[in-house]
């Protein structure tokens, strides 16, 4: 018995050709169910997916679900300009047919319904006239000041570069389309001088971005991600990439950043020097702003999740249970944001009691798997990614403002990726940068629920006379509309 052990236990060419083969195998199941998803379905799983699974394991609170549907209504409404049109009965249904009665009375205010009406937008060429008075004299002329530009000579005023910006940053609009509907309406302005005006607002508001740079240096947590960007170049585009660094909180911030290299130089550019938690992935750039004297570095479980995801086609039970275990963890994650006590000390001691061990059953179900399955195999490569990750996959337990995942950074990205298949390619590094610093204002506008073109409209016209010392009164999670609106806020409070 013995012998016939050791014979099927001994090692020969054969079994490692066959172990090297069945490897090979799980690698093309794996790579064809990815294109097969690429081509049919979903490219990548998104974290929506975790709240769907945890969103059916709880029955919806209709009543709640009926009052957020209104207050979005309501919030709705007061955007849009109400316009009431009466319709009266017609003279011929105004007798009953059956009594021949002709005095009939009314019924309420009559019944109501709405249509949506689209006005197209409407440009205004604003004509300017500065009374010029002379002396008989001949010595004196005097003229009237006219408006205040927010460049010298330019007959565009910020409220149109405001809306070039945002359909840009916002909306992923290239100039060229922007020309072709400005047209439409009646506005012949050159691509070339949009271009020229985006770049000229993006240069006078960089010290606003820069501002933004000093407050997420101050911040506890950040999250950072990175995506590529082609950028123009005589023969063959180069590749640069578009770094975000982002906040949580009641007032976000995001920050975008543009470099030709995917080196730590952006992320120790960015927040070299500073203290607290950077949640990223585990790219390596990131190592730079994440040694002993630098932040402690957070893992993200959505990048674990998505890696047992792409496994399911070689090992479907063995990853089902994976992300069975990881769904746990944002189990309680929902708890505790139903609980209304995310970011507290309820929070961090209800972590600790209750996540605490379900990361540690995760662990041990990890350890017992990583043997079972082959280094190079879909399976093995999401075991030893958790694995290599699992120090800084426990951040969490420590800090109660630190969230399982990256989503947020990397939702931050998706302008970036929508931009990336409308308008290619920057044209340089200089127009990449400016880019960068103008997303990071329309992004921050739309976190914080502030109206980009709004902001930009009033911000580009206050840049030139308002005092540096004040800067923050004129970043967007402070913004507080235009000087008139904000003194009558002030004495309404």
């Amino acid at each position: 018995m013995a012998e016939r052990r050791a014979s099927r236990e001994h090692d020969c060419e054969w079994r490692e050709k066959y172990a090297a083969l069945s490897s090979d195998v799980e690698t093309l199941k794996h790579q064809l169910a990815l294109l097969q998803r690429q081509v049919h379905g979903r490219r990548s799983e998104k974290m929506p997916r975790v709240a769907d699974e945890l969103r059916g394991e709880k029955p919806t609170d209709k009543n709640k679900a009926k009052q957020r549907r209104a207050e979005r209504a309501e919030a709705r409404s007061k955007k849009v300009q109400h316009q009431t049109t009466v319709h009266p009965v017609v003279p011929d249904k105004r007798t009953c047919p059956s009594c021949g009665n002709a005095q009939l009375h009314a019924v309420g205010e009559g019944k109501e319904s709405v249509v949506y009406e689209y006005v197209p937008a409407r440009f205004i060429a604003h004509r300017h006239v500065r009374e010029t008075l002379a002396c008989r004299c001949g010595e004196y002329v005097v003229t009237a000041d006219g408006p205040t530009k927010w460049v010298e000579k330019c007959q565009y005023a910020p409220s149109f570069v405001a809306h070039v910006i945002t359909a840009k940053c916002a909306d992923s609009i290239p100039v060229y389309r922007q020309e072709k509907e400005l047209k439409r309406i009646g506005v012949p302005v050159a691509r070339s001088t949009m271009t020229d005006l985006f770049h000229r607002a993006a240069l006078m508001l960089n010290p606003l971005v820069e501002r933004i740079v000093e407050l997420i240096r101050q911040a506890a947590v950040v999250h950072g991600d990175e995506t590529p960007k082609k950028m123009f170049a005589p023969g063959k585009c180069k590749t640069g990439y578009v770094w975000v660094f982002t906040t949580r909180g009641p007032k976000p911030l995001v920050l975008y950043r543009f470099a030709l290299s995917r080196s730590g130089k952006t992320p120790e550019a960015v927040l070299g020097g500073t203290k607290g938690k950077l949640v990223v992935d585990a790219y390596t750039g990131y190592n730079a702003v994440t040694g002993v004297d630098g932040r402690e570095r957070s893992g993200c479980y959505a990048h674990v999740r998505r890696g047992f995801f792409d496994a399911q086609a070689t090992a479907p039970v063995e990853a089902r249970e994976a992300m069975d275990l990881i769904l746990g963890l944002y189990r309680i994650e929902r708890d505790a944001e139903a609980a209304g006590i995310l970011g507290t000390a309820e929070h961090l001691a209800m972590r600790k009691k209750l996540s605490a061990p379900q990361r540690r059953a995760f662990g041990r179900w990890l350890r017992a798997q990583k043997p079972r399955h082959a280094p190079k195999s879909p399976m093995g490569a999401a075991i030893r990614y958790a694995l290599n990750q699992w120090t800084a996959l426990g951040r969490f337990l420590d800090d109660a403002d630190v969230p399982l995942d990256n989503n947020v950074a990397e939702g931050a990205l998706r302008r970036v990726a929508t931009g990336r298949k409308n308008f290619l390619f920057v044209g340089n590094e200089a127009a990449g940068r400016n880019l960068a610093g103008l997303y990071s204002l329309v992004a921050t506008c739309e976190a914080n629920g502030v109206n980009p073109v709004e902001y930009l409209g009033d911000v580009l016209g206050r840049m030139n006379d308002h005092p540096h010392s004040r800067i923050d009164e004129l970043l967007p999670h402070n913004w507080r509309g235009p000087p008139e609106c904000a003194a009558i806020e002030s004495r309404a409070s």
